[in-house]
Formats: C-alpha cells, structure tokens, sequence
C-alpha cells in the first residue's frame, strides 16, 4: 500500500511510501482521498498526522504524468478536501517537500518540520506555474516578497527560514513525527487557509521593481511571467476565482513546448549515470583525493572536493605555488561561509581536512588523484609518472584535460585500467556538469568509481569517448568555427553575441573567448596546425588579435575593448581587421539577421553531435543536450540543440 493509515491512541498517523520521493502519482491521491474519509467519517480520531516514508516527504508531483490526461482525484480537489476536514491536519516533513508536496504541506492545518527539510515550489523549472493551489495558499501565509521569490525562481528554502517565515509552525527538537503527534494532540478546530486573506505587499512599487528584475532574468521563458500574474490574481482576486485562473494556467503551460523541453532536460539529467556497463560494479571508497596544481581549476576541484567531505592533498611545482594554490582553495571556503552555505565548524572542518606540498611523496594515502596542470601532452605525462610512483597501487589517477587523448596519456603508464578522464568545467566548486571519458583501458570498476565520485560531488556525470574536445568542448569549437565564418561572411563580433544572448545563451561566443583568454584557444590552434587539413577554411581573425596582444579582458583589449571597468564595448580596430581580412580573401560581406546567425550556429551544433552520436562519442543525443545546457549555458527552456533538431538514437 502506498498509504497506509495506523493509530496511535485518538491520532491517525496517515503515510505515504511511494518510492523512491513519494511522489503524489495517482495511486498516492486516492490512497489520500480514502485516508481523509475514513478520518473523517471515525469519531474516535481527534486530529490527523500526515508522514512520509523513506529519505523524504513529498518531493513533487509524479513528472511522468505530465504527458497524460488527468485522472482523478486530481491533487488539487484533494487538497481542498484536506483543508476543509474538521479535524486537524498536522504535516510531519523531513527531507524535502516539493512543488505538490509543499501544496500538499500547506493544505494542511500545521506544519513541523525535520531541521534538515527543504521546502519550495520549483515548478517554473519545468516550464509550469504551482497548479494544485500553491500560488494562492502561499501568500497566505508568508510575506508578499518571499511569495515572489519562492514561486519564480523556485528556490527552496530551509526548515528554520521556513518557520521565520511563517510556513511552518516549529522545526523538531528530535523526532519529527513523534513531535508532529503532540501537536495534533493540542491542535485546536481547524481552520481553512483560503479562507483568510492573502499577505499584499508592503510597498507594490519595490515588488513590482523586484518581479520586473526577476523577468530580465528569466527574459525568454513564459513560466515566470505567468507566476508573477499568477501571485497578483492571489492578491486581487478572491480565493477561489484564483485558484480556478492558476489552474487554467498550470494546465496550458503543461501542454506548452517550454514544459516538454524542460522535462526532457529533467529526464535526460537523470539519466546520465545509468551506464550499463557498470551495473552492479561496485565503486572503491574514496576519503582522501590528491589534486596536482593549484591554479584555477585545480583549487577549484580542491574545494569542490572539500565542500562534498573529502580531504584534500594539493601538489605544486614548488612552495610558493603550493602556498598560493591554497591561499585560492582558502578564498573560495570563506566566500562559502559568506553566503552562509557552509557553517563556520564546517568551514574550520574543511580548513583541517586540506594540506598543500611541493612534495609527491604527500600522496601516498590518496585513493583519487586528479591532475590538473598545464594543457601539454609531455608535461602531463611526466605528472602521471610522478603520481603512479607516490600512490598505491590501487589508487584511481584521473586527467583533467579539456582536449588531450586520454588513451595516450594511460598508456604512459604501467596501469592504464586505473586511468579516466574527469573533466571539469570553470568555476569547477560551481559548474554542475563533469565528463568522465573513458579510455580503452578503463576498468570497470574505476568507471563505476568515477561515476559514484561525480555523484559525490553533486554533479552530473556524462560519459564521453576519446577524441579532441570529446563532447562539451568539440561542440563548442564548432560553432566557434561557424561564428569565425560569420564574421568573415558579413557579421560583426558583437552582432554574433547579440544573437546568441537573445537566443537565451548566456553570453556570445566572443564574450567567451575574451572572458577565457584568447590565447587559450590560440595555443591549441598552433598545436593542431601540423595536422590541419589545409583544404579546410581557416579564420585567422583570432590568431591576429592575439599577435596584436589583445588576448581579451586581462589585456583590456580582445574582440572588445574593456575601458574604466566595462564588460566590453565594440572596438573600431576590431571591425577594420575584420573588413581588411574580408577584402583579402574576396569574400562579398552581406549583412546578417539574428535569426540567420542562430540557424548557422546551431546547425554547427547540431551537425557535430550527429557526428560525436555516429562516432560513438556520446552515449546518446539527450547526453549531449545535457552538456550543452549544464557547460555552456544552452537555454534549459530548449531543450538542448539535438533535442531542438529532432534528432534520436537512431
């Protein structure tokens, strides 16, 4: 049974198993229907106690139905039925309760939370607005400003905020359900949330100022925009009549195609990690990860191992490089206690758990080394000779490379079945996607470590074979290649960006490349030039602004001029190099629409992954959608570029 319904003494304790998130599918619903009832209808029960099995309460609706005719109960009659039951409902959460689970919390006449629970409404992640009575019920009961932020950004909020907030009545001294019982005990006669008047706001010119600045933010997607009007019906408009007008519009943004592309990302993001070949294989314990460098993205994998519970051992090239490295590993950890995402025993915890050297030999008891030095195939290897020294034989040693063979640096080692590929992207404490290549001679198990270590982390793994960029950054220098074409076939730098940006990219392509360093990607033009096809059309707009010294913000000069602090403002110079190596070459510049730029670019996109699926690169065309909207900011509203062409598996 999915609910199931016990007693203790005159309180019913009514509780929903539903693995694996308790999901309210329809079998929840009507296990819940029934259990009101019966509550009901029993004269010996004094108040109701509503529990969850498992790691959570509630976490959200079953997603699966969205593609469905609904089939009652539907959730939010249930609701209303709920709420208006003449005997107490006492809502017991831990874990999380989510989009129509917090409904289903709120629906209820009290609330006490677990302290570790999350509450939140996150349903514009999914392209629609809450449809069971959550932007009605939840002005109600917090204010007009934390209504706005909690429906429109659907960001969760903690036990203790939620309480501060007037969400919930208490957070558990110990046992939340034990504590959820002696409050229906006390419980006084219920009455209906929606029969009191929503929380207006305060001051209607700054909320207006806020929601306006919460739709520049969401510029492109319609969900938002329909939770702002949605909270303003719950101010305006009576309770039922807003309720009636959420519902129409939960219904037809479900049907929309923003709620179909963003629930094929959601599938898609989980799943990532279900690789068959490591079915059953169990992963080795991790405690102890070695980092080799600490530059940027070293101390950011240093710290994203750190803020997961890992200890950290950092290696540099010498003292001053290991003292700076963690100087950067420090910087990060404080910026964390800042924001109040970690706690300071956490922070103090952390610090101890972090140890930098100038010395291999510090390695010795790491189970996971990742290297992440400079991007030399000779420099590399020489770090793997030095790390299979130090380490024991069992420990996993991965590349962080963004585009050498991996297949060529485990075969400089005597134990190429230990050697994977992590693949991090920049800010590595941040960025949520890890690409895990995989070698020929991988082992089983490492893959499987590997996996469960991206997991760890809080990152989805995406698998990528060997090959110049394998998937992220092969896709991406496409359509770099695309735009270089663009700027030689009539448009501007800044006019590429521009499209991009409106397309719902979160910068251009050339803002890009002058945030990351024009010589990055120079660097790796001068070592593929040996071996460039010299039939292929090459752009050397780049490389001569790079000879010119503009390599972009640290210069102040790139693709754009920085000037007094500025993000980068079209450069005149720019534009005449751009004309004279298009008078050069006898290419008729013809100006170019946004919508022309957008189709060439994700055509290059699109065109690439059908050669990574072909190759045998990316596992399948939701991976790669996965990468492009978790590294390069691809609109999630889109579903991804394949997903955009129709492509399939087959």
């Amino acid at each position: 049974m999915v609910v199931s319904l016990t007693r203790d003494a005159d309180i019913a304790i009514v509780t929903i198993d539903n693995p694996p998130v308790n999901a309210v599918g329809l079998a929840v619903r009507q296990g819940l229907w029934d259990a009101v009832e019966r509550t009901e209808a029993d004269e010996t029960i004094r108040a109701v106690v509503l529990a969850c099995a498992g790691r959570t309460f509630i976490a959200g609706a079953d997603v699966t139905e969205f593609d469905q005719a609904p089939v009652a109960p539907h959730l939010p009659d249930l609701l209303l039925l709920i709420e208006r039951a003449t005997k107490p409902w006492v809502a017991a959460v831990h874990g999380t309760a989510l989009g129509g689970g917090l409904e289903t919390a709120m629906a209820c006449h009290h609330r006490i939370m677990d302290a570790g629970a999350k509450l939140g409404l996150p349903e514009v992640t999914l392209g629609v607005i809450p449809g069971a009575g959550g932007t009605v019920r939840l002005p109600r009961l917090v204010a007009a400003e934390t209504a706005l932020q909690m429906i429109t950004t659907g960001k969760p909020i903690s036990a203790s905020e939620a309480v501060q907030a007037g969400l919930a009545d208490a957070v558990a001294v110990q046992d939340v359900l034990a504590e959820a019982i002696d409050l229906a005990r006390t419980a006084p006669a219920p009455t209906p949330l929606l029969d009191r008047a929503a929380q207006a706001p305060t001051d209607p010119v700054l909320w207006d100022a806020a929601a306006a600045k919460i739709l520049k933010k969401a510029a492109g997607q319609t969900a938002p925009k329909a939770a702002v009007q949605a909270l303003r019906n719950a101010y305006e408009m009576d309770a039922q009549a807003a309720l009636a007008a959420e519902r129409e519009t939960f219904l037809t943004l479900r049907s929309a195609p923003q709620s179909a592309a963003l629930r094929h990302i959601f599938f898609a993001e989980r799943a990532t990690a279900r690789v068959d070949r490591i079915k059953g294989v169990a992963p080795r314990p991790l405690n102890r990860i070695g980092i080799i460098g600490g530059g940027t993205m070293g101390a950011g994998i240093a710290a994203a191992c750190l803020l997961s519970g890992y200890s950290v051992q950092m290696i540099e090239r010498d003292a001053d490089a290991a003292e700076a490295g963690k100087a950067r590993v420090s910087g990060t950890l404080d910026g964390s206690l800042k924001r109040g995402l970690i706690s300071t025993e956490q922070h103090d915890s952390m610090t101890r758990a972090f140890a930098a050297s100038d010395s291999y030999s510090a390695l010795g008891d790491t189970d996971l080394v990742i290297e992440a030095v400079f991007e030399d195939m000779e420099v590399k290897k020489k770090v793997f000779a030095q790390i299979e020294a130090a380490v024991g034989p069992d420990a996993i040693i991965a590349t962080n490379t963004s585009y050498l063979d991996v297949n060529e640096i485990a075969a400089s080692t005597g134990t190429p079945s230990r050697v994977v590929g992590l693949h991090f992207f920049s800010p590595a404490h941040i960025m949520k996607l890890l690409e895990i290549v995989v070698p020929d001679g991988v082992s089983d198990q490492t893959l499987a470590t590997a996996v469960a270590f991206a997991k760890s982390l809080r990152k989805i793994p995406v698998l990528a074979g060997v090959c110049d960029g394998f998937i992220a950054n092969r896709i991406m220098s496409a359509y770099r290649r695309e735009a270089e074409y663009m700027i030689e076939d009539g448009a501007l730098p800044w006019e590429v960006d521009a499209a991009m940006v409106g397309f719902g990219l979160p910068m251009g392509i050339f803002q890009m490349g002058d945030l990351a360093g024009l010589d990055i990607s120079w660097a790796m033009r001068k070592r593929q030039a040996a071996t460039r096809d010299p039939a292929e059309r090459y752009v050397e707009i780049g490389d001569k602004l790079c000879e010119m010294g503009r390599f972009g913000r640290k210069t102040g000069r790139g693709y754009y001029l920085y000037e007094d602090g500025s993000k980068g403002t079209p450069d005149p110079e720019v534009e005449a190099l751009i004309l004279a190596e298009s008078a050069r070459k006898g290419i008729d510049r013809q100006p170019m629409t946004a919508e022309e730029i957008m189709r060439r670019i994700l055509g290059a996109m699109q065109a690439e992954g059908r050669k990574i699926l072909a190759e045998g690169i990316a596992r399948s065309a939701d991976d790669i959608d996965v990468v492009m909207v978790n590294a390069y900011g691809f609109p999630r509203w889109r579903g991804g570029p394949m997903y955009m062409a129709g492509s399939t598996d087959g």
